[in-house]
């Protein structure tokens, strides 16, 4: 037993859990009548899983060789058209069912066309996926603030409001969402065909095709899985802040490639395992919500998260390089 933690302890996932670990015994003796208190760790658990459900977006798209920087914006863009459907039927008179009907399936079938376009725009048009994503990013962006007018959409139904907010059995609704999330991925990317081909395509994808996988299907597919993840998302901030508006979420970018690239994902594809993504989204969320109740502006909470992706991709970059001269 005592073996197999220590070697469990010397993976990528092992030493990030002793991080977590860590953080949070360091957050709770510096504060413990704040950190520790129910207030702060339910809103942790009502915020971490739309945070978590994007990294996993985020890590999938990574994995395949490509990066998505609009997948915030797909994700205020589903919120906003499934919001005014919902604030309309509402409006209007129509009860709950059609409204949450057609409001979540308004947002699912929104991001599923973001997710399409961008992998149109990258697989048969051959754009690189960060120019691509950057261009719909801002396409996204500018629509949604279109329709806003840069205001909020609201006037949702109660229940709604029960997914972003609601409990079941004692444990919150995002919570619950979010872990059958995690397990639909990891059977997706782990224990599946059509993961194994993702992971393929990320390390080679000459390599990918000439073994006879259908490539552009596979990326194509990568793209809208992402953007229904990031619907799933969008449900739970609009339903949590009881609104809609196209900055929700925008600290979640730089957060969601930290995260991924934290949990031991190459940012050049081919590589990353979930769990660790997921203990890395863990770690951010202690050190952002500890850093928000010792007074710290979000500004600066930015400015750690970006030092930290650059300290991470720093000693991987220095790390390749001694494994290659040691080979």
């Amino acid at each position: 037993m005592k073996q197999f933690i220590r070697q469990r302890l010397k993976t990528n996932e092992g030493i990030l859990f002793v991080i977590f670990i860590a953080a949070f015994i360091l957050m709770s003796i510096l504060s413990p009548g704040r950190f520790l208190s129910r207030g702060n760790l339910q809103s942790m658990a009502y915020q971490l899983p739309e945070y978590g459900i994007l990294a996993l977006s985020m890590m999938l798209v990574i994995v395949s060789g490509g990066i998505n920087l609009s997948v915030t914006f797909t994700a205020t863009l589903a919120m906003i058209t499934g919001g005014l459907a919902m604030a309309a039927i509402t409006a209007g008179g129509g009860g709950p069912a059609p409204a949450l009907f057609a409001g979540i399936g308004l947002m699912i079938l929104t991001a599923l066309i973001c997710g399409a376009l961008n992998g149109y725009i990258v697989v048969y048009l051959g754009i690189t996926p960060m120019i691509a994503t950057l261009g719909t990013s801002t396409l996204f962006e500018g629509i949604s603030l279109n329709t806003t007018k840069g205001g909020a959409v609201s006037g949702f139904p109660a229940e709604f409001l029960e997914i972003g907010g609601g409990t079941l059995l004692g444990i919150p609704v995002p919570m619950i969402i979010f872990v059958v999330v995690i397990i639909g991925v990891h059977l997706l990317l782990e224990r599946s065909g059509f993961g194994s081909a993702v992971y393929m395509i990320g390390s080679n994808p000459k390599v990918s095709r000439y073994s006879g996988i259908n490539v552009r299907r596979v990326l194509f597919g990568v793209y809208v899985i992402a953007g229904f993840l990031a619907a799933v998302s969008g449900v739970l901030m609009a339903s949590r802040y009881n609104s809609a508006k196209e900055s929700y979420g925008s600290s979640y970018l730089l957060q969601s490639v930290a995260a991924s690239v934290l949990g031991g994902t190459n940012i050049n594809g081919g590589e990353g395992k979930i769990i660790g993504t997921i203990i890395a989204v863990m770690i951010i969320q202690v050190i952002s919500s500890g850093l928000n109740i010792f007074g710290f502006n979000r500004y600066l909470t930015t400015i750690v998260m970006g030092g930290m992706l650059l300290l991470v991709l720093t000693i991987k970059f220095f790390t390749a390089g001694y494994q290659n001269k040691a080979v």
